[in-house]
């Protein structure tokens, strides 16, 4: 039985990261699907490097607005469809969708927006959750759904080093987590937190205070699979000894 290797990964702009050995690391680690975050470029300033992949299908999102987050997708599969907008200007403009129909499932990459110091943003974010949950529901694909991305929040008190402190701030606030119980209600699984339950592991540290070294971090990115194809799921992992951002990447394999 074959299996599709899935790789989520906020690169923190992809120029940046590929001054730290971007094409070297995902030749190791192979993805079949990789999912990119805040790639921050469009597609001519995107370095010839990345299109040295030869064996992938490119598809960019970028912003409007130059030098700021953006998405894409790199498929050695491709894709029979592809979506990069909901339909509400304010978000596409940001270029935070990707969403690729593939031959048995579709994969929804997102970049989710930061609801910023003393949350200045959350009004945004938490419209944009509710824009993102009513385009999923209203697809009505006749084949599974994958989530995935930045959601930029800490679902749960273990999915950061310090909730206690963080408590109502960017990214761990009441709404925005309820927000992932709304979402999983919807018939997800959080794949990771699943099979790791009790684990504390993090996808996202802060450059300030040597937090990666000393590991005070987040997990805030996921990969979030339709309860009915979780048996499809072999491995799960949270690559955190992969360097060039101050996130990781996340990677899924799932059975075919």
């Amino acid at each position: 039985m074959s299996k599709t290797s899935l790789i989520t990964w906020n690169v923190n702009g992809i120029r940046a990261v590929c001054r730290h050995d971007f094409l070297t690391t995902i030749k190791k680690l192979d993805p079949d699907i990789l999912c990119l975050q805040e790639i921050k470029a469009d597609r001519h300033k995107i370095p010839q490097e990345v299109f040295d992949l030869k064996s992938y299908h490119f598809h960019f999102n970028p912003a409007s607005k130059s030098g700021y987050a953006g998405t894409a997708l790199l498929s050695k599969i491709k894709p029979i469809k592809i979506i990069d907008k909901i339909g509400l200007k304010k978000f596409d403009d940001e270029g935070r969708f990707l969403l690729a129909e593939f031959g048995s499932f579709a994969v929804f990459n997102a970049y989710f927006p930061h609801s910023q110091r003393a949350v200045a943003r959350l009004d945004f974010k938490l419209e944009f959750n509710r824009a993102y949950l009513s385009f999923i529901k209203k697809l009505g694909l006749k084949k599974p759904l994958i989530l995935t991305g930045d959601f930029n929040v800490a679902h749960q008190e273990i999915d950061l080093a310090n909730p206690k402190e963080n408590t109502n701030n960017a990214g761990f606030t009441e709404k925005e987590r309820k927000f992932m119980d709304e979402l999983l209600a919807q018939g997800y699984a959080d794949v990771w937190r699943d099979q790791y339950p009790k684990k504390k592991q993090y996808t996202w540290w802060t450059y300030r205070f040597k937090a990666r070294e000393r590991n005070v971090g987040w997990r805030i990115d996921y990969w979030l699979v339709p309860k009915k194809m979780t048996g499809r799921v072999k491995r799960v992992e949270i690559l955190d000894q992969v360097m060039g951002s101050d996130h990781c990447p996340v990677r899924i394999e799932i059975e075919n």
